[in-house]
């Protein structure tokens, strides 16, 4: 059995899209810029949110200066309603509760700014939750860098082997790998089926449960199990 799961924030634990996409389409409104359909959101995540304005602006646009303008914008209109729409999805404070019962340390590494990460999953789910919650910051690099999942993992004193990484994109299976741990595509999520397994995805999970038959019973000797009962 795993002894530590470290989850991806948005798109996996919980669905955000229409709150970041309400306050970078204020923001953008705000500089004279057209906005996006919510569905064009789900690309333009996953990088963090300096990236996600980057991606947002037109293109002959995207200078550094103007992409700290938006960003700076961003911020505080996202801070005011990062809460507005975001829900955890369906069956994942369910799985927490399992997987605390097992004795699983969970984790949560996003490349959302630090503090916007605490305070949604504190407000979300309740302080004590996780065992670890880590976001970007000056000091922390971005998913695909393996640094946060060797802080996290490192925190424990817990063997690679026994830890696992669960997102929702290519960043989280990528940065699965670069740490040396094994992952679990999370396909309810923001980027889908394709992605997960193109990335490399040991394991791919469609619904939350699924993942518990994972940390229960690995089978090493399977790549991109699918999980589907």
């Amino acid at each position: 059995m795993k002894s530590l799961i470290i989850f991806d924030l948005d798109g996996t634990l919980i669905n955000s899209i229409y709150d970041l996409a309400d306050a970078v389409n204020s923001a953008l409104a705000q500089l004279g810029y057209p906005g996006h359909e919510v569905e064009k959101y789900y690309h333009f995540v996953g990088n963090g949110t300096l990236k996600l304005c980057e991606r947002a602006l037109p293109e002959d646009r995207r200078s550094s200066e103007e992409i700290m303008r938006l960003h700076s914008l961003f911020s505080e209109k996202y801070e005011k309603c990062c809460l507005d729409k975001t829900k955890p999805y369906e069956g994942i404070v369910q799985l927490l509760e399992k997987l605390k019962a097992m004795g699983v340390k969970c984790a949560v590494a996003s490349n959302k700014t630090d503090v916007f990460v605490k305070h949604i999953v504190n407000s979300l789910f309740g302080e004590g939750v996780f065992d670890y919650i880590q976001g970007k910051t000056e000091t922390v690099p971005a998913k695909p860098d393996p640094q946060i999942l060797d802080t996290i993992i490192g925190c424990f004193g817990i063997c690679k082997s026994s830890c696992v990484m669960a997102g929702d994109s290519d960043v989280d299976i990528l940065t699965a790998k670069r740490c040396g741990i094994e992952s679990i595509g999370c396909a309810w999520g923001f980027r889908g089926v394709q992605e997960l397994s193109d990335a490399g995805a040991e394991h791919i999970a469609y619904k939350p449960e699924d993942i518990l038959k994972y940390i229960s019973h690995p089978d090493k000797n399977k790549t991109a199990e699918v999980c589907t009962s």
